[in-house]
């Protein structure tokens, strides 16, 4: 028969279980919100865009991160624009660099 003393700590095994299963699967979700925006601009960069329209796509991820952030719904997706706000900064830099060389 299990005292007291067992039952809370089998009760503090299983909390700390679950709560360690959906702290990774939150680590895991974080990182989706940068892989699918670089999967975005990775095809936005096959189109060959130009400058103008790279800061576009900068000022448009810049945009609609705090509007989603404000979203009852949207919030949990906010990385996306933000990633692509990113990611996209980076691809306008490495255009920079290119035209320059």
């Amino acid at each position: 028969m299990l005292t007291i003393e067992k039952r809370y700590h089998m009760i503090l095994v299983i909390i700390i279980t679950i709560r360690d299963e959906t702290m990774l699967r939150r680590a895991l979700e974080s990182g989706w919100g940068i892989v699918v925006p670089g999967i975005i601009v990775a095809v936005l960069s096959l189109a060959d865009l130009s400058v103008d329209a790279w800061r576009g796509v900068i000022v448009l991820g810049l945009l609609l991160t705090p509007v989603m952030l404000y979203h009852k719904r949207w919030r949990h997706f906010v990385l996306l624009p933000s990633g692509v706000a990113l990611v996209g900064a980076m691809m306008l830099m490495l255009v920079n660099l290119k035209m320059m060389l």
